[in-house]
């Protein structure tokens, strides 16, 4: 393991040179399969020959200018991403979790404007995940995430349970500004949400007289095989966030404001430097046509329903449940194996996997992956998982 860099990630001693669509080759020469994509940031895999392009010809023309003016890829691309989400403004940030902390602020202003000091509480689902700054920290619904090195911590936020009825019939209240719900549970296992409870918390934040967001750093552009994973859902949040896969690997991320919330922010209410670059843009271009084109969700869809349905039909007994939605999907273990053994194994034998939750394997491949990727991954998957 190279020293010079602080192992914050607790990283394999692996050093990758190269890649090509869902491969991944390493200093050594010995390719990996791909099955989770930068934690699904490689929305199109690895060198993806437009979105390559794309950021060359960007490279060459203007690659930063500060928000003091506009760039024409910037504009290009919030009118495009606006249009294909339905929603009416929005905002560029570096990452999810700097989306997140503009969601956030949005939120707290929301409340104090419509309702004063009192108005500050932001819900939050247990199990949810929403960064590693001190508020999306808080914000998250794992308690794991909040070592007491860390305190304190930022004051008014709670969590309900996710699909739990009879908690949402007393959350809210006058001093709650926001619902923040994370579409499908990425790092608290690959969670599923039920949308007729979903809608229904939705409609009883917003009768207290709080606005209801959908972070979809994770879920966003594609990765359940839709744009929005709010979408299919159906509870049409005021506020979506994104990042992760909505440049295809160059860092961005995204706020996106209808309705209610579309008017909150005025000039000097958050800002960034790097927010929004041309060279981000010019990415975030290229990614969007390619999963507006015709036929890419149906894809994705039909992709994940192939890993998930291959993987139940394996009938291993260490395996307890596969769930997911479009190329995000988990395999949960027994709790008696643990699951970095697994990833370990998975990566011995050449292939990248990640852990989500206590005993979830989780897979975000490129939404690109073929389908000879699929079939060599899962097929060093069930040997791994046949060794256990």
């Amino acid at each position: 393991m190279e020293k010079k860099i602080v192992n914050n990630y607790g990283s394999f001693d692996v050093v990758f040179v190269k890649g090509n669509g869902a491969t991944l080759t390493d200093r050594n020469g010995k390719e990996y399969i791909d099955f989770i994509a930068g934690i699904g940031v490689n929305s199109l895999g690895h060198n993806y020959a437009p979105l390559v392009q794309a950021v060359q010809r960007q490279a060459a023309r203007q690659i930063h200018i500060s928000n003091y003016y506009l760039s024409d890829v910037g504009l290009e691309f919030a009118d495009k991403l606006l249009a294909a989400t339905g929603f009416t403004r929005g905002y560029f940030g570096n990452s999810g979790a700097e989306a997140n902390e503009a969601a956030i602020k949005l939120a707290r202003k929301y409340g104090y404007l419509n309702g004063g000091e009192k108005r500050r509480v932001i819900y939050t689902l247990e199990q949810s995940f929403h960064g590693r700054t001190i508020a999306t920290l808080t914000a998250t619904g794992q308690e794991k995430f909040h070592p007491a090195c860390f305190a304190p911590y930022v004051d008014c936020f709670k969590t309900i349970k996710p699909n739990d009825w009879e908690a949402i019939k007393t959350a809210f209240d006058d001093t709650t500004a926001a619902l923040f719900v994370e579409c499908i549970q990425g790092e608290g296992g690959v969670n599923l949400l039920d949308p007729a409870w979903v809608k229904a918390a939705a409609d009883a934040a917003r009768a207290a007289g709080a606005i209801v967001m959908a972070d979809e750093v994770q879920t966003g552009m594609g990765r359940t095989g839709s744009l929005l994973a709010c979408d299919p859902l159906g509870f049409e949040p005021e506020v979506v966030t994104l990042a992760k896969g909505i440049a295809g690997g160059v860092p961005m991320g995204a706020c996106l404001f209808r309705g209610k919330a579309a008017d909150v922010f005025v000039a000097g209410d958050h800002q960034s430097t790097f927010a929004g670059n041309p060279l981000a843009c010019a990415a975030g271009l290229a990614v969007l046509e390619a999963m507006t084109a015709p036929g890419f969700m149906e894809r994705v869809n039909s992709a994940g329903d192939r890993m998930r349905r291959t993987i139940q039909n394996w009938h291993l007994p260490v395996v307890t449940d596969v769930r997911g939605r479009g190329l995000m999907i988990g395999t949960e273990i027994i709790p008696e194996i643990k699951p970095f053994d697994i990833e370990k194994a998975c990566m011995d034998e050449g292939l990248c996997v990640s852990i989500a939750g206590s005993h979830t394997i989780r897979f975000l491949p490129p939404l690109t992956i073929s389908d000879d990727e699929i079939s060599r991954g899962l097929d060093i998957f069930r040997r791994v998982l046949e060794t256990f």
